[in-house]
């Protein structure tokens, strides 16, 4: 049940565009439905996560890692007192904006869009529910709630916070979202190492050796191989990652109590004017960046996935560079109804490509 800090859909500030309630659902579910039932959401089935989606059909996806961000955040929401259904909504909603190919097509889009505003996927998050879904006769985009647009926007500079009214007052001000978007920050965390952790092995660039140069890792290893001395490796990595992930959360869930237990507000309006009041414990933040420099080195860093990388800006550059030459090539049902210079209609336009169709695409053109 909701607590007196968590985010209240019937004491918002509401939609951008006015509309009836509905007794059937309450506003952040009907966000979360208009998230689920958006094209960009269903594009995300063929994003890259760490893996360009070709590479294999085990991998993690856009898609699969927003889901189990969802689970792991309402699990959290509903135990610290947050509301599950905006977590959920926030969880589902929060790569939207990610251009294919992962990072590395992101790196690439800002560098064509580097005289023209720059690109970063929070932003276009939010520019993808505001404006850019047309699913609506009264309004563009999905006219979601003031919570569940602040959650998309995790970071946003003070350039653009200053373009945003009063979605951006937060970043000026330097204060805190809401718990439930406190929440989905840590969950996103929780879920990307553990599944990059599990995907790194089955791709054969991490063994389960080089992993137990890990304290947490091998503090759940050393647990499994006690229980389950025979297990096999593939099982064994499954049986490790559960735990990871339950201690990961055990940890965040303890900690966060604890702050809010200090602290105590009687808000949603308090909890944006306190210290960050979801974390982990001095402790175990030390275990999670020692993971994630790991991953960095072994993983991201790995002359495979370099290599995927590499190729992966090249085919950015390129299409981007085509758009570009002739805008008439951009199809005419993507036309947006925006002031905007020609050059972000591009931006928008490969963003929302999924890896294979922009694979394709590039493809043709050689």
């Amino acid at each position: 049940m909701s607590s007196v800090y968590a985010s209240n859909p019937t004491i918002s500030i509401g939609r951008l565009f006015k509309e009836k309630s509905t007794s059937l659902r309450n506003e952040y579910q009907r966000d979360r439905d208009r998230i689920i039932h958006c094209s960009a959401f269903r594009r995300l089935e063929y994003k890259t996560q760490v893996f360009v989606n070709h590479e294999g059909d085990m991998f993690r996806t856009r898609l699969t890692h927003s889901i189990e961000v969802s689970q792991i955040a309402r699990s959290i929401a509903r135990t610290l007192g947050g509301h599950e259904d905006l977590a959920e909504t926030i969880s589902l909603a929060h790569d939207l904006g990610h251009t294919p190919f992962g990072h590395a097509g992101q790196e690439a889009l800002n560098k064509c869009m580097k005289k023209y505003g720059g690109f970063e996927h929070n932003l276009q998050s939010l520019r993808i529910v505001d404006n850019l879904e047309k699913r609506y006769a009264d309004f563009n985009g999905l006219n979601l709630m003031f919570e569940s647009r602040e959650g998309i926007l995790k970071h946003c500079s003070l350039k653009n916070a200053k373009k945003l009214g009063n979605i951006g007052e937060r970043f000026i001000k330097k204060n805190q979202p809401s718990i439930e978007a406190q929440i989905v920050n840590i969950a996103d965390e929780i879920a990307y190492i553990n599944h990059d952790i599990d995907d790194g092995f089955r791709s054969g660039l991490l063994t389960i050796e080089d992993l137990m140069t890990n304290s947490l890792f091998k503090l759940c290893a050393d647990d499994v191989y006690l229980t389950f001395p025979k297990i096999n490796d593939e099982i064994l990595i499954n049986e490790i990652v559960r735990r990871m992930i339950n201690l990961m959360v055990s940890d965040l869930i303890s900690t966060s109590k604890e702050n809010i237990h200090k602290f105590n507000p009687i808000s949603l309006e308090e909890v944006r004017t306190l210290p960050p009041l979801v974390k982990f414990s001095p402790e175990f933040f030390k275990s999670k960046q020692e993971i994630k420099s790991y991953l960095r080195k072994s993983l991201y860093e790995h002359q495979q996935v370099k290599d995927m990388t590499n190729n992966a800006q090249h085919i950015i550059k390129i299409l981007f560079d085509y758009f570009k030459d002739d805008p008439k090539r951009i199809p005419k049902d993507f036309k947006k109804d925006t002031t905007d210079e020609f050059e972000r209609t591009i931006s928008d336009y490969i963003a929302g490509m999924t890896d294979r169709y922009a694979i394709q695409l590039h493809n043709n053109l050689i």
